[in-house]
């Protein structure tokens, strides 16, 4: 006697409910992955007013690789965490490629750029290269840059939503970019002090949103059981009572229209 052959369509069935079974639910879909924004509309011909902001911000990205191409470089060297040497290296090269950027710009915009680090950034490359242990070194290392490109990344969004010049506005859209894959990179250690880095500051009320002061009559009043000056006690009553009445009058109707 012949065995009964499995239907092909009861076998897909199967093997398609299998497969929901074993698959993770965490797993992301295509339409969930992160986008990459494009170029368009970004053009380079140095137009548009260039403000004082503009210039600052060309100036402080220069300053950002004067020091952390030599800090990058340093954790390679120095570091025996093999994780925190790769991080100062692709960080190093990274920041060179956004110099060039960076110096292109300043060129087309006229903007002077210095040739050395600031008395603060010179200050955090003595203590990389003082720290007395590669653990220290390490520490040191990952704390300054996480903290300089915390700093930074606001800056960069307020340059890039309101800058009028188009040099400056690519500039910051590279240099966005640089920095978050930074950010990113340096907390890939694992060592990053979060309980260090400054607080945002507390969000102020929006205008006319904000408590309602309180007059001092109307809360003796209030506290005394005092009538509210130019209204009588029995008018507030009156009124009451008639909204009252013809909101259950309207919700009666309601019901019975039902």
């Amino acid at each position: 006697m012949k065995a009964r052959r499995t239907p092909r369509w009861l076998v897909a069935t199967l093997a398609l409910s299998l497969a929901f079974m074993v698959t993770p639910s965490g797993v992301a879909h295509a339409e969930d992955a992160v986008p990459v924004p494009p170029n368009t509309g970004l053009t380079d011909k140095a137009t548009g007013t260039l403000s004082a902001a503009d210039r600052d911000f060309v100036i402080k990205v220069r300053l950002a690789g004067l020091w952390e191409v030599p800090a990058g470089n340093m954790a390679a060297e120095k570091s025996e965490n093999t994780t925190v040497a790769k991080v100062g290296r692709e960080i190093a090269k990274q920041h060179v490629s956004l110099d060039n950027l960076t110096r292109a710009a300043a060129k087309k915009l006229g903007i002077s750029l210095p040739n050395q680090p600031n008395g603060d950034q010179q200050f955090w490359l003595s203590e990389m290269r003082n720290a007395p242990t590669p653990a220290q070194f390490d520490q040191i290392f990952i704390d300054r840059l996480r903290a300089a490109h915390g700093n930074i990344f606001p800056a960069i969004g307020t340059i890039r939503a309101t800058t009028r010049n188009d040099t400056v506005r690519k500039l910051a859209q590279h240099t966005n970019q640089f920095v978050m894959t930074h950010m990113t990179l340096l907390e890939s250690s694992g060592i990053v002090d979060y309980a260090a880095l400054p607080t945002a500051p507390a969000p102020k009320p929006a205008a006319g949103q904000g408590p309602v002061p309180v007059d001092n009559q109307m809360l003796v009043a209030a506290t005394e059981g005092g009538s509210v000056p130019g209204l009588s006690n029995t008018v507030i009553l009156i009124v009451l009572a008639a909204a009252l009445v013809v909101g259950v009058v309207t919700t009666m109707r309601i019901f019975r229209a039902r």
